[in-house]
């Protein structure tokens, strides 16, 4: 499938500005530029539209919602590996056990169990992330750290079930420096994560960083980015 159409031009433009910055922070804080994972975020938009990007470079598609993955995956390329990223209800989950690479969200045990179940079915070990909500915003979802060692030690029982990392939201705010302590303090637990000796459990990605954060987020320890509006523009809908 090779795309003619001269009209998606301003994603390559797009990637490339934001491969360049990631780059750029890379070298400054002596990060290799290939342990920096990019995900692109489609919320809204279609199959032709995501297929461009991918033939433009991005190898990571990620979405917020169980029924959007399930109304494009028979249209995206193949050469792709999907995210779930948004919040995932325990009888969603049958959804897309089949289909996602890596599940960010996680933030209970029932959802865990959930998942181990329909991942011994899929004959699959399922990789996921802890989601936290170091700022404790009540219209957000994730755990508080405090939670985050009784959690992993509940998930380390399951045996299809892999803790790959953890996953954050960051607060809307101007401030960097409200920011960056949001993201000190996800590294800090992203870091312990292999102090915890369990074998379903590794510190691989620390997903933080958005379009409107991400170059903070790199500096203070992300290597998993999740960015919609930066590549695509504003939702569509």
């Amino acid at each position: 499938m090779k795309m003619q159409d001269e009209s998606y031009e301003y994603l390559n433009i797009q990637l490339k500005t934001i491969e360049s910055d990631i780059k750029r922070i890379c070298e400054k804080i002596g990060k290799p530029y290939e342990d920096v994972t990019l995900i692109g975020v489609t919320k809204t938009y279609e199959a032709d539209v995501i297929n461009a990007s991918i033939e433009y470079g991005i190898s990571h598609i990620g979405e917020n919602r169980v029924q959007e993955i399930m109304r494009k995956y028979a249209d995206i390329s193949s050469d792709v590996k999907w995210h779930l990223i948004g919040h995932l209800q325990t009888n969603k989950v049958k959804y897309i056990v089949d289909k996602v690479d890596l599940i960010h969200s996680v933030d209970s045990l029932k959802l865990a169990e959930e998942i181990n179940r329909h991942a011994i079915k899929n004959n699959k070990i399922q990789e996921i992330l802890i989601q936290v909500n170091v700022a404790d915003e009540t219209q957000k979802f994730g755990i508080s750290p405090e939670s985050l060692p009784e959690l992993l030690d509940e998930i380390s029982k399951l045996s299809h079930v892999r803790v790959c990392g953890l996953m954050n939201i960051a607060p809307f705010v101007t401030d960097a420096n409200v920011l960056r302590q949001d993201f000190k303090t996800m590294n800090k637990l992203y870091r312990a994560l292999e102090t915890y000796g369990y074998q379903n459990v590794c510190a691989r990605y620390l997903s933080m960083g958005m379009s409107s954060d991400y170059e903070v987020a790199l500096e203070e320890g992300a290597n998993m980015l999740r960015i919609g509006t930066k590549i695509y523009g504003k939702r569509l809908k």
